[in-house]
């Protein structure tokens, strides 16, 4: 034992049996602190090991999606040269598919479905699945029709029965399981049924304005480039208002949408991770300067510096490997979940794959956390004297290594910025992201430093012992101040910033409410129905509220340039849909509840022999590169009318109500080719199931949407989503008060000793308790309080910057968060000194050594 003391050669053996006998006399404190890095990296592999997943599985069946290598969509019947496009590339299979009521002779019943009319082999991917399973391939040839298997159950229908679309009855051959690309979402809105191609026109659906959408479907040559041919194909087909969607643009279309999903768990892995950072910074500051008198003593028996710092570096890092296991094993588990709360969002099932890769990935960053956030105080080792084993001093007056500790400060910058950017791909967030972790770490140093320069300038030398004792632990060596003030303060600052986050996310998901009340809307009215489906509805003891007349048009020209001009000038900002878009427009006197006026004025009716002023909303202001008094010309079914931009109007489209982008005032359009939408209040159930069966039997081509339903399934989608958000808030909200509990409990020791000592000079329980709550308290207070108005600060940018919405503070984290942030400094403040209340002095002094 001498010999290896006194070399300055590292004896590895040595050196991990004295960090292990080290470590079990602290378990309590480094099970602490091994808990900030579990939980912080939990968050992490979870998050990422899920969206690794998710993105392998859209790749794997980015094929079986589309049901084809790529495909061909219109929304309107093809004209010559797109229908000779079309054919050209000899299509396997031909879809079109609307939205259409349908009803049930058997027992009366009738639904929103989406009638899919299909000709050849479909899917050329993947597997249409149907019971009985001959079902799918015969029910061309037999000439019936394929329906949605829950559907069939909440009817009770079977194979055997008939369904009537539009103006025929089919049998039903099958019962649907499973189509390419069809999700729960869409199911639950309009499920799918399937019919035979030819027979779509003789059900008398597709009337004039229907909605429809033409779908041809290829299989490519093993030696056609996807890309290749889409940069050919594409400028083509959209000059014929056609599309061309290959698996591998769908496959990076699906995953960036869902990589947007992941943005806010992104957020809350990383803030995860900066709590579990934040936890070892501030209990390996207060766990090392404990252990200084032990390091002098290791020197004084002939250790290195080599040595003593080896021993706490192999200590922590092994924690941080350890931790990172264990948080790597957690999260694994919990993104196992993940496939089951977000299947409503898939259209496909996740095969969850375990690698050793999150492992890897838990162990590493574990490691280097530990590491880095930990080296800042174990510098201090370095320069530690033996002589200290016998002096009572400040161990803030030790030499510092000042170049190193900026080496160090500096690569904890850099791996902030690399994991932040890994997380969210995207580098001037990361610069933002430490940058505003800086500006906030800088601050809270700052309000502590003044803080205790406060109080011992204008130190109230008139107060009660106890009150002075509180204060001047506030600024005496061996305070804690500093450290807990910025431990504190951190953790408040990231905890309600997520709050404020997830408030801000759950905001947008509010469903707003239909003007006047309405329920039930009725789409595809023609002119000569309007008439005989407003006494139907009258007959049914309702009321039309809304009677809306649609337009279909399309843009002509924009401020003089026509869409093949705009197309050929690549100077030009204006987006193509813009030209290729079939807008429906109707004509009003004046705003609904979902619209706002953001410039121009309003108007409502037409001035004879001006040009037509005409309102439009701020996103296609915005792609068509248009302001006040622009014009736009548009081609209303073969007639070019000139129109200016009037106003431009802020819709909220989250409004389940008719919303327009192009809104005419009185007295233009009421000769035009039109139909209409109708809208009614059905006070119960069965008298909106009764309005459909009507509606159904009389008119078949009119679509009725219960808005009840949909805000059903929307408030089901919505209420999993908030779910999701609240439970990964919960768990970084957890994160922080393991480090809170940490960066507390480890000051045990110091204020042990000082409570010993009062102890000994005659203090009483009562005093010492007092003494101890009213420092804890102001530290918990302050450090929580300051941390609560950063994270507002943060909140704000993040609202105006990122999500790019409007913040309403919740008044939660002050109510809630800062007096039990407080509460919670306090209750493990006095918590530490129970043993000295409890027991003799000196017994206490013995257990501590």
């Amino acid at each position: 034992m001498k010999k290896s003391l006194a070399t300055s050669q590292l004896n590895l053996p040595w050196l991990f049996k004295m960090a292990w006998r080290d470590a079990k006399a602290s378990r309590v404190r480094l099970l602490l602190f091994m808990a900030s890095i579990i939980l912080g990296i939990a968050a992490v592999v979870s998050i990422q090991l899920f969206r690794d997943n998710l993105k392998d599985n859209i790749q794997r069946q980015s094929k079986s999606l589309m049901g084809a290598d790529y495909l061909i969509d219109i929304n309107e019947t093809p004209s010559e040269r797109a229908q000779f496009i079309i054919d050209s590339l000899n299509p396997v299979a031909t879809e079109v598919n609307f939205v259409s009521m349908i009803a049930f002779p058997k027992n009366g019943g009738s639904k929103l479905v989406r009638v899919r009319g299909l000709k050849g082999m479909f899917p050329i991917y993947g597997e249409m699945k149907t019971q009985p399973q001959t079902a799918a391939a015969s029910y061309q040839n037999n000439g019936g029709a394929l329906v949605d298997a829950t559907l069939m159950l909440q009817y009770n229908v079977t194979p055997g029965d008939s369904i009537k679309v539009g103006v025929i009855t089919l049998p039903i051959v099958g019962a649907l399981n499973s189509l390419p690309g069809s999700s729960a979402i869409m199911s639950s809105v309009a499920p799918p049924v399937v019919i035979p191609y030819n027979l779509v026109d003789k059900t008398e659906l597709l009337q004039f304005g229907s909605r429809k959408e033409y779908q041809y479907y290829y299989k490519a040559k093993a030696e056609t480039d996807l890309d290749e041919l889409d940069k050919v194909l594409d400028p083509m087909l959209d000059a014929e208002n056609a599309d061309l969607d290959t698996h591998t643009s769908t496959s990076r279309r699906l995953g960036r949408r869902y990589e947007n999903m992941g943005k806010f768990l992104n957020l809350v892995a990383f803030i995860a991770l900066l709590l579990g950072c934040v936890g070892i910074a501030s209990s390996v500051h207060i766990y090392i300067r404990e252990k200084l008198k032990h390091i002098a003593v290791l020197k004084c028996l002939g250790a290195s510096r080599q040595q003593s710092f080896f021993i706490y570096l192999i200590q922590i890092a092994s924690i941080g490997i350890i931790g990172g296991v264990i948080g790597a094993i957690i999260g694994i588990g919990i993104q196992a979940a993940f496939p089951y709360l977000l299947k409503e969002f898939l259209p496909f099932d996740i095969t969850v794959t375990i690698t050793t890769q999150p492992l890897i990935m838990g162990v590493v960053l574990g490691f280097l956390i530990a590491i880095l956030f930990a080296l800042l105080s174990l510098l201090n080792t370095w320069f530690v004297s033996p002589l200290e084993a016998l002096r009572v001093s400040d161990p803030n007056g030790l030499k510092k290594p000042k170049l190193a500790r900026f080496i160090v400060f500096v690569t904890i910058l850099l791996f902030l910025f690399l994991f932040s950017y890994w997380l969210l791909k995207n580098t001037i967030y990361a610069v933002g992201f430490v940058t505003g972790m800086l500006i906030t770490f800088a601050i809270l140093v700052g309000i502590a430093s003044l803080t205790m320069k406060l109080i011992k300038t204008c130190f109230p030398k008139s107060w009660g012992y106890t009150t002075r004792q509180s204060l001047l632990n506030l600024f005496r060596p061996n305070n804690q101040t500093l450290v807990l003030i910025v431990a504190i303060g951190l953790g408040a600052f990231l905890i309600s910033t997520l709050y404020f986050t997830k408030d801000i996310l759950l905001s947008k998901t509010a469903i707003g409410n239909t003007a006047q009340s309405a329920n039930i809307i009725l789409l595809d009215v023609q002119p000569e129905q309007e008439a005989a489906i407003t006494e139907t509805i009258a007959n049914n003891d309702l009321e039309v509220i809304d009677n809306i007349p649609l337009v279909t048009m399309r843009i002509h020209s924009i401020k003089g340039m026509l869409a093949k001009e705009a197309q050929e000038d690549s100077t030009v900002t204006i987006r193509r849909w813009v030209y290729n878009h079939e807008f429906r427009t109707t004509y009003r006197d004046s705003l609904i509840s979902s619209e706002e006026l953001l410039e121009g004025s309003w108007t409502p009716n037409v001035v004879p022999d001006e040009v037509i002023p005409i309102s439009i909303s701020d996103n296609v202001a915005e792609d068509a590169n248009v302001t006040i008094g622009d014009t736009i010309v548009f081609n209303v079914q073969g007639v070019l009318m000139e129109t200016v931009v009037g106003s431009i109007r802020l819709v909220d489209w989250g409004q389940l109500q008719p919303n327009f982008s192009i809104v005419f005032p009185n007295g233009v359009l009421e000769n035009a080719p039109q139909f209409n939408v109708l809208t009614t209040d059905a006070p119960s159930e069965s008298s909106s199931a009764q309005l459909q069966r009507n509606m159904v039997t009389k008119f078949p081509n009119v679509t009725v949407i219960d808005l009840r339903q949909v805000y059903t399934l929307v408030e089901d989608i919505l209420n999993k989503v908030s779910w999701i958000i609240n439970f990964m808030a919960f768990f970084s909200i957890l994160t922080g008060i393991i480090v809170l509990i940490g960066s507390v409990r480890t000051s045990k020791h110091q204020r042990i000793k000082e409570s010993v000592l009062l102890r000994t000079l005659g203090a009483k329980n009562k005093q010492i308790l007092k003494i101890t709550a009213l420092e804890y308290l102001l530290l918990g207070t302050l450090g929580s309080l300051v941390g609560i108005l950063l994270a507002l600060i943060s909140a704000l940018l993040l609202a105006f910057f990122i999500f790019k919405e409007p913040f309403t503070p919740s008044v939660i984290p002050f109510l809630v968060f800062l007096p039990f942030i407080s509460l919670l400094v306090l209750g493990i403040g006095l918590s530490n000194i129970q043993s000295v209340l409890k027991s003799s002095p000196l017994e206490v002094l013995r257990r501590e050594a």
